[in-house]
C-alpha cells in the first residue's frame, strides 16, 4: 500500500442504539463522540440503527405484513385479474 493515502485504521466501538449492545473493532470510520469501553481505553464511537443483535434476520422476529389485506384491497380497487 503506498504511505498517505489511506484513512487511518483504528479501534472503534460501534453501538446499536435500538438493542443497547455495542462492540468493539477496527475501522476507518470517524466520530466526535467518545466512550470509555470495558477496558479502561477511550475510543470513538459511531451510532448505528441496527446491527445483528436487532436486525430481524439474526433475531428470527421479522415482522408478518398483511399481504392477504393488500391483495384484496388492490383487486376490490382494480379489479379481479384474469386467470393466467
Amino acid at each position: 500500500m503506498r504511505e498517505g493515502i489511506h484513512p487511518e485504521y483504528r479501534p472503534v466501538v460501534f453501538r446499536d442504539r435500538a438493542a443497547d449492545y455495542a462492540f468493539l473493532t477496527r475501522s476507518t470510520m470517524t466520530s466526535e463522540r467518545t466512550i470509555e469501553w470495558e477496558d479502561g481505553n477511550t475510543y470513538p464511537v459511531v451510532d448505528v440503527e441496527i446491527s445483528n443483535v436487532s436486525h430481524p434476520f439474526y433475531t428470527g422476529t421479522a415482522r408478518v405484513l398483511d399481504t392477504a389485506g393488500r391483495v384484496e384491497r388492490f383487486e376490490r380497487r382494480y379489479g379481479k385479474r384474469d386467470g393466467a
